[in-house]
């Protein structure tokens, strides 16, 4: 029997490396082997030679403690030689001997003599590279191998002193990727300094989920000036990471943001912020805590590193106290994994419990000011320039010496500390924004209830807050509603009709949500938000609402509203982890294991949603992997206190559900149709032109019903009025060489009168971006839709040749 024949089967997967060369090779050694000839090759050959030496060593595979005489000087003039070994060659000598010593192979020197030696014609990070796994796998499973080893090992891995700091620092933390390079190479003389290094080797014991009080008095009394600093630097550095792919030892190129190599000794210097008594240290957390617990691209609902997200929330529990909620709260705005989610949660919590109040109402009182005045503007002198920090933007501006505002900084203050701490407070502020637009819209969705005097005080009068929640309408429970006024005896509600309440400061108020209203008091808040040039920050007045239909009521436990849609899966999961839906993960690497359908979860108000979904389009154009497209299919509903397994499938019948509840999930998930439907590009329709007809030009969602309200307020305001006209389904606008008819849902284009479709990628039109409107920002369909009815209306002055060889004459 030949090498190959003997090696263990169970061990197969050790062949798959050699080519047919290979194996003829192998196959003359063996007849010379058992014939008891002179070995051909093994000095024309040596590389070769040397893997079936180690191959040899099988000897029919079973565990011995001895080897033939024979077999052990095959193998010892292998590892004696001089013989120019190759990455491959390493990796597969050391795969075949860790085969056989699991198949009982006991004698460890001799089994892993060629091995060592070929090893050692690698440079370091091929060293590493080939061992990444082995250290840890033998010290965790075979540990008479690692005791027989290591010695050998750490030897190898270990590099010599005239690799200067760089190799000191590699000697710690390896260079598995680019933030381990970038510490050996950019920050090795400092790491490894004398007043560092005792740290740095500390940082790399953070192996367990939580430091003991143990290793706290260590790290403090290993703590310099100097480390204190380089935790800063690092830590910043770690927060503006983003991973990239790396070729890993089996030349498979993946997706990296930290090694664990890494994330160890990182997470050492996370914390160690515990004992470092500096303004950076919490919003720095709360930055490496938002990088690392968001997804790969900065959503999705894994983590870039669990690890590393949960030791900087941890470490900020552990700080305690208010000033670690508003980094807490910008981590529950964005990052969707559950564990630190969870994690977040239970911070919040005690912190909330130590100040005697609820999670809700915590978040309300920790809303950082950052020094700005009611009107949202923090003025600084430095120098003789003035610096005002707008909440408005938001913008540095500068006022130079001869009172001009100027966008960029003078030069005489570029390097003034003030103005970078200014700058870092700019970075918050535009952190910040966002987690309150965030909050005011969950708080409408879940009818929070506040007193009177707690809007006025954390809300309308804050100058950050009060940007968002001054252009809100307010409701006194079961009462009138208004937008808030302020009068120098305070805060007042003003409805459309211009009558004014101002509530006693214990009256229960919320936020009015038109779901509760009748049609004729929606249709005058949004006549007043237009004739006032109201702004609200996200869709109050104009929101759409979903009530049940009949179709509902006959399927009784799911809604098909919005099945049958073809959706880009990756932006559609990105959209809905946005909105807090979870869990949805599909794709063609597993059918035997149902990866091909899944399900997008949403608890509010202690309902659970699942919206299902599977997989279609090209599995080899996708590569097998994660899917290009997905389908949607029904929506269940089920409280979140009952069965959630995977064969509860029944769900709550519709009309159980809160008409609120309902209405905010089938919202999420019209605004997910109506963003990655392939519906919205003809270019995506290839195997679905049935689908993009029926979606492109068909009926209106709740959404696109919303947006023509908006439409039908907005265009006799405009200079192109006597070119349009809305229909049931269509802005239609005339030009001077065509009519043209844009879709309210799709914004796709036909023209009149052979229904031709029109191709044209959304721009910028200066004459739509100037166009108020209540609810959406430049960028939406509303402001697509207005920018191609101001192109279509004056036609003759299109120049672009993609668009006029469509219009033909």
């Amino acid at each position: 029997m030949g090498v190959i024949d003997d090696f263990p089967r169970s061990h197969g997967y050790v062949m798959e490396y050699l080519d047919a060369p290979t194996r003829e090779t192998f196959a003359c050694f063996d007849a010379a082997f058992e014939a008891g000839l002179e070995l051909p090759g093994a000095e024309s050959d040596p590389r070769m030679f040397g893997r079936w030496a180690q191959l040899r060593l099988g000897n029919g595979h079973h565990g011995i403690d001895h080897y033939d005489e024979r077999v052990l000087r095959v193998t010892r003039s292998a590892a004696d030689g001089d013989t120019p070994w190759t990455f491959e060659d390493v990796r597969f000598l050391w795969m075949a001997a860790n085969a056989l010593m699991t198949w009982r192979h006991t004698d460890y020197p001799e089994l892993y003599r060629l091995p060592l030696a070929a090893i050692r014609r690698l440079d370091h990070r091929g060293r590493r590279q080939i061992l990444e796994g082995t250290l840890g796998w033998f010290r965790k499973y075979h540990r008479p191998v690692w005791d027989a080893l290591h010695d050998q090992m750490e030897v190898l891995l270990t590099e010599p002193a005239e690799h200067g700091p760089a190799g000191v620092v590699r000697n710690v933390i390896w260079d598995c990727d680019v933030v381990a390079r970038r510490l050996a190479e950019e920050y090795g003389a400092r790491l490894a300094a004398p007043e560092v290094l005792p740290l740095l080797l500390h940082w790399n014991t953070a192996r367990s989920s939580k430091p003991s009080e143990r290793w706290l008095r260590t790290a403090k009394a290993l703590l310099t000036p100097e480390a204190a600093g380089l935790v800063h630097e690092l830590l910043v550095l770690v927060a503006a990471h983003r991973e990239r792919p790396e070729e890993n030892v089996h030349e498979w190129r993946e997706t990296v943001f930290l090694h664990e190599r890494t994330a160890v000794p990182v997470r050492g210097m996370v914390w160690t912020c515990e004992l470092i008594d500096e303004p950076w240290v919490t919003s720095l957390l709360g930055d490496v805590a938002l990088t690392c617990g968001t997804g790969i691209g900065g959503s999705g609902a894994n983590s870039r590193s669990e690890l590393l997200a949960n030791a900087a929330v941890n470490t900020l529990a552990r700080r305690g106290g208010l000033e670690v909620v508003a980094a807490l709260a910008r981590v529950q705005v964005k990052v969707r994994k559950k564990s630190v989610l969870g994690n977040v949660a239970r911070t919040l919590d005690a912190v909330a419990a130590e100040a005697g109040l609820g999670r809700e109402q915590l978040l309300d009182r920790t809303v950082p000011a950052f020094g700005l005045g009611p009107d949202g503007v923090r003025e600084e002198r430095i120098g003789d320039c003035l610096v005002r920090l707008r909440a408005d933007g938001p913008v540095l501006q500068f006022v130079n010496p001869a009172g001009k505002t100027v966008k960029s900084a003078p030069q005489a203050i570029r390097q003034a500390p003030e103005l970078a701490a200014l700058k870092t407070t700019l970075k918050d502020l535009k952190q910040a924004l966002p987690a309150e637009r965030f909050r005011l819209e969950r708080a409408l969705i879940e009818e929070r209830l506040w007193r009177w005097k707690e809007v006025t005080e954390l809300f309308l009068d804050h100058p950050l807050t009060g940007r968002y929640a001054r252009n809100l309408i307010w409701q006194v429970l079961q009462g009138p509603a208004g937008l808030p006024v302020g009068t120098d005896t305070g805060w007042e509600l003003a409805d459309p009709r211009g009558r004014r309440i101002q509530p006693e400061p214990d009256t229960p108020i919320r936020l009015w949500h038109p779901i509760r209203e009748a049609a004729e008091e929606v249709r005058a808040w949004r006549d007043h938000l237009l004739e006032h040039g109201v702004r609200q920050p996200y869709k109050q007045a104009f929101r759409e609402v979903y009530l049940l239909t009949p179709a509902e009521e006959q399927t009784r436990t799911y809604s098909n509203r919005f099945a049958g849609h073809t959706l880009r899966y990756g932006q559609a999961k990105a959209l809905l982890n946005q909105r807090g839906w979870s869990g949805l993960s599909i794709g063609h690497w597993g059918y035997e294991y149902d990866s091909h359908q899944g399900e997008a979860v949403k608890e509010l108000s202690g309902w659970q949603a699942r919206w299902y979904m599977y997989v279609t389009g090209d599995a080899e154009a996708d590569g097998w992997g994660t899917a290009s497209f997905c389908a949607s299919e029904r929506i269940r509903f089920h409280r979140a206190d009952g069965p959630v397994g995977p064969g509860d499938d029944e769900g709550v019948p519709l009309t159980e559900v809160p008409p609120l509840v309902l209405s905010e999930v089938l919202r999420d998930a019209d605004l997910a149709v109506g963003v990655t439907s392939i519906g919205l590009d003809q270019q995506a329709v290839a195997g679905h032109e049935e689908y993009w007809n029926s979606y492109g030009f068909g009926e209106l969602t709740e959404t696109a019903g919303t947006r023509r309200d908006a439409l039908a307020r907005l265009l006799p305001r405009l200079r192109i009025a006597d070119r349009t006209e809305l229909t049931d389904r269509f802005l239609r606008v005339r030009g001077d060489r065509r009519t043209y008819r844009i879709h309210l849902g799709s914004g796709n284009i036909l023209m009149e009168p052979n229904d031709a479709y029109l191709c044209i990628v959304p721009g910028h039109d200066r004459d739509a971006a100037s166009v108020f409107l209540p609810f959406e920002e430049n960028g939406g369909m509303l402001s697509v839709i207005l920018s191609k009815a101001f192109l279509l209306a004056d036609d003759t002055a299109i120049t672009d040749p993609s668009i006029t060889r469509q219009l033909g004459t």
